[in-house]
Protein backbone atom coordinates (compact mmCIF):
# COMPACT_ATOMS: atom_id res chain seq x y z
CA UNK A 1 0.00 0.00 0.00
CA UNK A 2 1.48 3.58 -1.06
CA UNK A 3 2.36 5.75 1.41
CA UNK A 4 -0.18 8.60 2.47
CA UNK A 5 1.27 12.06 2.40
CA UNK A 6 1.47 12.22 6.00
CA UNK A 7 3.59 9.34 6.32
CA UNK A 8 5.98 10.12 3.51
CA UNK A 9 6.25 13.68 5.08
CA UNK A 10 6.88 12.20 8.46
CA UNK A 11 9.70 10.41 6.55
CA UNK A 12 11.30 13.36 5.15
CA UNK A 13 11.30 14.90 8.21
CA UNK A 14 12.99 12.32 9.62
CA UNK A 15 15.58 12.21 7.13
CA UNK A 16 16.60 15.35 7.43
CA UNK A 17 17.03 14.90 11.08
CA UNK A 18 19.40 12.03 9.97
CA UNK A 19 21.67 14.22 7.70
CA UNK A 20 21.84 17.17 10.52
CA UNK A 21 22.86 14.85 13.23
CA UNK A 22 26.20 13.75 14.50
CA UNK A 23 27.47 11.20 12.46
CA UNK A 24 24.96 12.58 9.26
CA UNK A 25 26.23 14.41 6.31
CA UNK A 26 29.05 16.78 6.72
CA UNK A 27 27.16 19.19 4.29
CA UNK A 28 24.21 19.03 5.12
CA UNK A 29 25.17 19.58 8.80
CA UNK A 30 27.16 22.45 8.19
CA UNK A 31 24.59 24.66 6.37
CA UNK A 32 22.93 28.21 7.78
CA UNK A 33 19.77 29.63 7.10
CA UNK A 34 22.15 32.26 5.32
CA UNK A 35 23.90 28.94 3.13
CA UNK A 36 20.55 27.55 2.14
CA UNK A 37 19.23 31.08 0.56
CA UNK A 38 20.49 30.51 -3.05
CA UNK A 39 19.24 27.23 -2.63
CA UNK A 40 15.81 28.21 -1.75
CA UNK A 41 15.74 30.71 -4.52
CA UNK A 42 17.22 28.32 -6.96
CA UNK A 43 14.66 25.29 -6.28
CA UNK A 44 11.78 28.00 -6.02
CA UNK A 45 12.62 29.09 -10.10
CA UNK A 46 13.03 25.14 -11.27
CA UNK A 47 9.85 24.94 -9.96
CA UNK A 48 8.60 27.76 -12.00
CA UNK A 49 10.55 26.66 -15.19
CA UNK A 50 8.58 22.95 -14.67
CA UNK A 51 5.31 24.58 -14.75
CA UNK A 52 6.39 26.92 -17.49
CA UNK A 53 7.14 23.95 -19.61
CA UNK A 54 4.66 21.62 -18.69
CA UNK A 55 7.02 18.65 -17.31
CA UNK A 56 5.23 16.70 -14.97
CA UNK A 57 7.86 14.12 -14.01
CA UNK A 58 10.19 17.64 -13.52
CA UNK A 59 7.54 19.13 -11.23
CA UNK A 60 7.12 16.38 -8.91
CA UNK A 61 10.90 16.09 -8.34
CA UNK A 62 11.54 19.78 -8.48
CA UNK A 63 8.10 20.07 -5.70
CA UNK A 64 9.69 17.92 -3.58
CA UNK A 65 13.14 19.34 -3.82
CA UNK A 66 11.26 22.93 -2.54
CA UNK A 67 9.71 20.99 0.29
CA UNK A 68 13.53 19.42 1.43
CA UNK A 69 14.56 23.02 1.95
CA UNK A 70 11.63 24.04 3.69
CA UNK A 71 12.11 20.91 6.07
CA UNK A 72 15.67 21.54 6.07
CA UNK A 73 15.29 25.71 6.97
CA UNK A 74 12.71 24.47 9.78
CA UNK A 75 15.36 21.48 10.98
CA UNK A 76 18.23 24.20 11.41
CA UNK A 77 15.38 26.52 13.72
CA UNK A 78 14.45 23.66 15.48
CA UNK A 79 17.99 22.70 16.78
CA UNK A 80 18.67 26.48 17.75
CA UNK A 81 15.36 26.02 19.97
CA UNK A 82 13.59 28.37 17.70
CA UNK A 83 10.51 25.98 16.11
CA UNK A 84 10.09 22.87 14.68
CA UNK A 85 8.60 22.03 10.99
CA UNK A 86 5.43 20.83 12.66
CA UNK A 87 4.49 24.78 13.99
CA UNK A 88 5.36 25.47 10.55
CA UNK A 89 3.04 23.29 9.13
CA UNK A 90 0.53 23.89 11.71
CA UNK A 91 0.81 27.92 11.00
CA UNK A 92 0.31 27.45 7.58
CA UNK A 93 -2.95 24.88 8.54
CA UNK A 94 -4.39 27.59 10.77
CA UNK A 95 -3.92 30.70 8.60
CA UNK A 96 -5.57 29.19 5.40
CA UNK A 97 -8.19 28.05 7.63
CA UNK A 98 -8.20 31.56 9.28
CA UNK A 99 -8.31 33.48 6.42
CA UNK A 100 -11.44 31.00 4.28
CA UNK A 101 -14.05 31.55 6.61
CA UNK A 102 -16.40 31.49 3.43
CA UNK A 103 -14.97 27.43 3.77
CA UNK A 104 -14.42 26.51 6.91
CA UNK A 105 -16.58 29.20 9.62
CA UNK A 106 -19.93 30.76 8.63
CA UNK A 107 -18.97 33.50 6.23
CA UNK A 108 -20.91 34.09 3.81
CA UNK A 109 -19.85 31.94 0.39
CA UNK A 110 -17.72 33.53 -2.03
CA UNK A 111 -18.97 33.73 -5.65
CA UNK A 112 -15.91 34.51 -7.74
CA UNK A 113 -12.37 34.07 -7.13
CA UNK A 114 -11.86 37.53 -7.44
CA UNK A 115 -14.17 38.08 -4.13
CA UNK A 116 -11.88 35.69 -2.60
CA UNK A 117 -8.64 37.17 -3.50
CA UNK A 118 -10.32 40.77 -2.03
CA UNK A 119 -11.45 39.09 1.44
CA UNK A 120 -7.85 37.65 1.48
CA UNK A 121 -5.79 40.97 1.28
CA UNK A 122 -8.82 42.37 3.52
CA UNK A 123 -8.16 39.33 6.42
CA UNK A 124 -4.20 39.93 6.04
CA UNK A 125 -4.50 43.41 6.29
CA UNK A 126 -6.68 43.13 9.81
CA UNK A 127 -3.96 40.71 10.85
CA UNK A 128 -1.46 43.16 10.35
CA UNK A 129 -3.49 45.39 12.01
CA UNK A 130 -4.05 43.64 15.61
CA UNK A 131 -0.16 42.35 15.78
CA UNK A 132 2.20 44.96 16.95
CA UNK A 133 5.94 44.85 15.98
CA UNK A 134 7.78 46.10 18.47
CA UNK A 135 5.29 48.13 20.29
CA UNK A 136 3.74 49.60 17.04
CA UNK A 137 1.34 48.42 14.42
CA UNK A 138 2.14 46.42 11.41
CA UNK A 139 2.00 48.72 8.35
CA UNK A 140 0.45 47.42 5.35
CA UNK A 141 3.51 47.45 2.96
CA UNK A 142 5.66 46.37 6.59
CA UNK A 143 5.58 42.58 5.62
CA UNK A 144 6.61 42.97 1.89
CA UNK A 145 9.90 41.22 1.51
CA UNK A 146 12.84 43.63 0.19
CA UNK A 147 14.00 40.08 -1.25
CA UNK A 148 11.61 40.01 -4.00
CA UNK A 149 12.19 40.47 -7.28
CA UNK A 150 11.67 43.83 -7.85
CA UNK A 151 8.55 43.64 -10.66
CA UNK A 152 7.13 41.06 -8.42
CA UNK A 153 7.39 43.57 -5.29
CA UNK A 154 5.49 46.00 -7.10
CA UNK A 155 2.96 43.89 -8.33
CA UNK A 156 2.34 42.88 -4.24
CA UNK A 157 2.59 46.68 -3.12
CA UNK A 158 0.10 47.36 -4.91
CA UNK A 159 -2.07 44.20 -4.25
CA UNK A 160 -1.87 45.04 -0.69
CA UNK A 161 -2.42 48.95 -1.17
CA UNK A 162 -5.65 47.83 -3.22
CA UNK A 163 -6.99 45.78 -0.59
CA UNK A 164 -7.58 49.24 1.27
CA UNK A 165 -8.99 51.07 -1.08
CA UNK A 166 -5.80 52.55 -2.89
CA UNK A 167 -6.07 51.99 -6.39
CA UNK A 168 -7.26 53.10 -10.03
CA UNK A 169 -10.49 52.40 -11.28
CA UNK A 170 -10.06 50.68 -14.38
CA UNK A 171 -7.11 49.20 -16.23
CA UNK A 172 -7.58 52.29 -18.90
CA UNK A 173 -6.76 54.55 -15.75
CA UNK A 174 -3.29 52.72 -15.56
CA UNK A 175 -2.29 52.87 -19.15
CA UNK A 176 -2.69 56.84 -18.47
CA UNK A 177 -0.51 56.48 -15.79
CA UNK A 178 1.77 54.37 -17.68
CA UNK A 179 1.62 56.98 -20.94
CA UNK A 180 2.70 59.82 -18.49
CA UNK A 181 5.45 58.02 -17.18
CA UNK A 182 6.36 57.58 -20.36
CA UNK A 183 6.25 61.27 -21.37
CA UNK A 184 8.15 62.36 -17.66
CA UNK A 185 10.77 59.29 -18.83
CA UNK A 186 10.94 61.03 -22.68
CA UNK A 187 11.95 64.30 -21.46
CA UNK A 188 14.60 63.03 -18.67
CA UNK A 189 16.24 61.59 -21.36
CA UNK A 190 16.30 64.51 -23.23
CA UNK A 191 17.76 66.28 -20.63
CA UNK A 192 20.59 63.67 -20.01
CA UNK A 193 21.17 63.40 -23.76
CA UNK A 194 21.54 67.31 -24.02
CA UNK A 195 23.76 67.61 -21.31
CA UNK A 196 26.16 65.13 -22.12
CA UNK A 197 25.98 66.65 -25.87
CA UNK A 198 26.48 70.07 -24.11
CA UNK A 199 29.99 68.85 -22.19
CA UNK A 200 28.01 69.45 -18.79
CA UNK A 201 30.24 69.30 -15.40
CA UNK A 202 30.00 65.60 -14.45
CA UNK A 203 27.81 66.15 -11.33
CA UNK A 204 24.68 67.91 -13.69
CA UNK A 205 25.22 64.72 -15.85
CA UNK A 206 25.15 62.13 -13.10
CA UNK A 207 22.14 64.01 -11.43
CA UNK A 208 20.30 63.97 -15.20
CA UNK A 209 20.81 59.98 -15.00
CA UNK A 210 19.75 59.17 -11.69
CA UNK A 211 16.37 61.38 -12.46
CA UNK A 212 16.23 59.13 -15.48
CA UNK A 213 16.64 55.70 -13.44
CA UNK A 214 13.92 56.73 -11.45
CA UNK A 215 11.46 57.95 -14.17
CA UNK A 216 12.25 54.41 -15.35
CA UNK A 217 12.15 52.80 -12.57
CA UNK A 218 8.54 54.72 -11.88
CA UNK A 219 7.02 53.42 -15.41
CA UNK A 220 8.30 49.89 -14.69
CA UNK A 221 5.85 50.08 -10.58
CA UNK A 222 2.96 51.37 -13.32
CA UNK A 223 3.38 48.65 -15.76
CA UNK A 224 3.77 46.29 -12.76
CA UNK A 225 0.19 47.44 -11.49
CA UNK A 226 -1.28 47.56 -14.76
CA UNK A 227 -0.62 43.23 -14.37
CA UNK A 228 -2.38 43.33 -11.61
CA UNK A 229 -5.25 45.33 -12.87
CA UNK A 230 -5.66 42.87 -15.48
CA UNK A 231 -4.70 39.08 -13.44
CA UNK A 232 -1.52 39.10 -15.22
CA UNK A 233 1.45 37.93 -13.09
CA UNK A 234 4.35 40.22 -14.72
CA UNK A 235 7.15 37.94 -13.74
CA UNK A 236 5.89 35.18 -15.64
CA UNK A 237 4.58 37.85 -18.66
CA UNK A 238 8.21 38.47 -18.61
CA UNK A 239 9.90 35.52 -18.17
CA UNK A 240 7.63 34.80 -21.51
CA UNK A 241 8.81 37.66 -23.45
CA UNK A 242 12.50 36.85 -22.55
CA UNK A 243 12.05 33.61 -23.86
CA UNK A 244 10.27 34.55 -26.84
CA UNK A 245 13.06 37.37 -27.69
CA UNK A 246 16.03 34.23 -26.73
CA UNK A 247 13.85 31.95 -28.86
CA UNK A 248 13.79 34.27 -32.18
CA UNK A 249 17.06 36.36 -31.57
CA UNK A 250 18.92 32.37 -31.74
CA UNK A 251 16.68 31.93 -34.93
CA UNK A 252 18.41 35.26 -36.19
CA UNK A 253 22.00 34.23 -35.45
CA UNK A 254 21.29 30.40 -37.17
CA UNK A 255 19.80 32.16 -40.34
CA UNK A 256 22.68 34.42 -40.91
CA UNK A 257 25.16 31.61 -40.12
CA UNK A 258 23.79 29.61 -42.74
CA UNK A 259 24.26 31.67 -45.12
CA UNK A 260 28.02 32.18 -43.30
CA UNK A 261 27.68 35.36 -41.96
CA UNK A 262 27.92 36.64 -38.51
CA UNK A 263 25.58 39.65 -36.94
CA UNK A 264 27.91 41.81 -37.02
CA UNK A 265 28.28 41.42 -41.05
CA UNK A 266 24.94 41.65 -41.53
CA UNK A 267 24.48 45.06 -40.17
CA UNK A 268 21.02 46.48 -38.18
CA UNK A 269 18.55 46.74 -41.61
CA UNK A 270 19.38 43.65 -42.52
CA UNK A 271 18.66 41.91 -39.19
CA UNK A 272 15.66 44.27 -38.78
CA UNK A 273 14.55 42.55 -42.10
CA UNK A 274 14.86 39.06 -40.98
CA UNK A 275 13.19 39.46 -37.91
CA UNK A 276 10.33 40.72 -39.20
CA UNK A 277 10.41 37.56 -41.48
CA UNK A 278 11.06 35.27 -38.09
CA UNK A 279 7.91 36.97 -36.79
CA UNK A 280 5.68 36.39 -39.89
CA UNK A 281 7.12 32.33 -39.60
CA UNK A 282 6.12 31.80 -36.58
Amino acid sequence: MPESAAQAFARLVETVARLRAPGGCPWDREQTLESLRPFVLEETYEVLEAIDGGDRDALREEIGDMIFEGVLLAQVCAEAGDFTVADSVRSIADKLVRRHPHVFGDAERAKTADEVLGRWEEAKARERAAAPDGGQPKTILGGVPRSLPALLRAHEMGTRAAAVGFDWERPGDVLAKIEEEVAELREATERLTAARASSADASDADRRRRHVEEEMGDLLFAIANLSRKLGVEPEAALRQADDKFARRFTELERRFAARGESLQQAGLARMEAEWGRIKQDE
